[in-house]
């Protein structure tokens, strides 16, 4: 496997604490422009995988390169502030604004740093964003008084305000009612239109919190990646069915993916 083009690549990596494997053989490859989704029941190892593959961890075995960089030969702190986490728990503190919020994502910090200030160009930048995302008349918003689906896609704009080449969006879903989460989703279609050459992994357990624009798909179980490839090839009902340990029937309509459980047939 060669990393030239790849933006994230994993070869046989295994993670390991207190004598339990969490992750064991993973190997992956993700290109610019791809749009992955992570998916596994609670406790599978996604957000353990999305740490390794974004710098915040080391490997135990294994060799993984993030935008060209060997984990273990590179500074993990540089190396960060060229990828953009969504974090839904993401706390603010001060009573910001949503372009204040937006703004930390160049210092990568909760809230401004001492002494530093944006430069006219981000803060053009950081309002461009927050207007790409429907938030132009927020942009002055107080933090609190902000509805959760907005608070999604402001913390989006912050992942997007130091224009990184990886984005990861851990359960960027989660606690949106129904018509944020679909707001959500069609931002995030639009901005991946945007951004042709982004890559991207959206960590989820729910199908239905899937973006149409997703190109690939990883199931994880048991700390193992039990498929992976492009994204109709992974997200069918025998390989949902063993990664989730349950019969579940795959749909698919116009772009968006939903499940249930598999009804048998009775006899007659």
């Amino acid at each position: 496997m060669t990393t030239t083009d790849s933006v994230v690549s994993a070869e046989h990596v295994d993670l390991v604490r207190s004598g339990r494997y969490l992750l064991s053989d993973v190997t992956l490859r993700i290109e610019r422009g791809q749009h992955w989704v992570l998916l596994g029941a609670n406790g599978a190892g996604k957000s353990t995988l999305l740490s390794m593959l974004g710098a915040f961890a080391h490997p135990t075995h294994g060799i993984i390169h993030v935008l060209g960089h060997r984990l273990g030969r590179v500074d993990m702190r540089e190396l960060r502030a060229r990828i953009g986490h969504v974090n839904p728990r993401h706390t603010v503190q001060r009573p910001l604004t949503v372009r204040d919020v937006v703004l930390t994502g160049l210092t990568n910090t909760p809230e401004f740093v001492p002494r530093w200030s944006p430069t006219k160009e981000q803060v053009a930048r950081a309002d461009e964003l927050i207007t790409s995302l429907g938030m132009h008349d927020r942009s002055d918003a107080l933090w609190p008084n902000l509805s959760q689906g907005e608070r999604g896609r402001a913390l989006i704009a912050r992942a997007l305000v130091a224009e990184p080449q990886l984005l990861l969006l851990d359960e960027p879903a989660t606690g949106l009612d129904l018509a944020a989460r679909e707001q959500l989703l069609t931002a995030l279609d639009e901005l991946r239109v945007r951004l042709p050459n982004l890559a991207s992994i959206l960590v989820t357990h729910h199908l239905e919190e899937i973006p149409m624009t997703t190109t690939h798909a990883v199931l994880v179980r048991d700390g193992r990646v039990i498929a992976h490839g492009e994204v109709s090839d992974v997200l069918t009902t025998a390989h949902i069915s063993e990664c989730f340990d349950h019969p579940i029937e795959i749909t698919r309509q116009r772009g968006r993916w939903g499940a249930q459980t598999q009804v048998p047939e009775t006899v007659g």
